[in-house]
């Protein structure tokens, strides 16, 4: 059976077709593993599906090599293609219902939630679902069009009003990441503090010992 990291607050890492392509995303991944993330989302937006597939396989042997979980974001053809662990999901892809069923019991299924009437609503669909994403926290330039920011006190009452694990998501950087480990989420999620600029081996490390601090 699939599963989430059991360790708390594990470093979920996405990935961002601004700064990675079919030439560095494999290395860029493994260096982020090994720096301490757990799990590895790959989401492209504006590439056609045979490059994102070439790209998600690249991810799929990091992440086999090294222990990972890899989740596809958005795309459950692109997931099972890839032989991926999950697909995560926004409010408008395909119903958690019908990614379970056609995927599996085993196959780990993630929902984007932007505010606490989302959450809720996850809830009563939690037998189809393995853990939400909650966010946008902070301002996030990685979406064109991103939802409201939530902010840090609505992340912290999702924490509390959420039956399903919550993966902290939306501008996280070593500056703020003390500040939203206090909500206590099952999990961190970011995207640009990763790989953005510098080593995302030393970044994602650097993130760790702030969160173990």
């Amino acid at each position: 059976m699939k599963e989430l990291p059991a360790e708390r607050q594990f470093l979920y890492v996405i990935t961002d077709e601004r700064f990675l392509n079919v030439f560095n995303i494999y290395e860029a991944v493994e260096r982020a593993i090994l720096g301490g993330a757990k799990v590895v989302q790959y989401r492209a937006k504006r590439k056609t599906a045979k490059e994102m597939l070439e790209e998600a396989l690249l991810v799929r042997e990091a992440t086999k090599h090294h222990n990972a979980l890899f989740i596809v974001n958005d795309r459950l053809d692109l997931a099972i293609a890839a032989d991926a662990d999950g697909v995560h999901l926004g409010q408008d892809d395909l119903p958690v219902k019908y990614a379970k069923e056609i995927a599996g019991e085993d196959f780990i299924v993630g929902l984007s939630t932007h505010n606490l009437n989302q959450v809720k609503e996850a809830n009563r669909k939690k037998e189809f679902i393995d853990y939400i994403g909650f966010g946008p926290v902070f301002p996030t330039t990685t979406k064109e069009n991103p939802d409201p920011v939530t902010g840090v006190e609505n992340l912290c009452r999702a924490v509390e009003v959420s039956e399903l694990p919550v993966v902290a998501i939306g501008g996280i950087f070593k500056e703020n990441v003390k500040e939203v480990a206090k909500c206590k989420p099952s999990g961190i999620a970011v995207v640009r503090a990763a790989f953005e600029k510098g080593d995302p081996y030393e970044n994602v490390r650097e993130l760790s010992l702030l969160l173990r601090a």
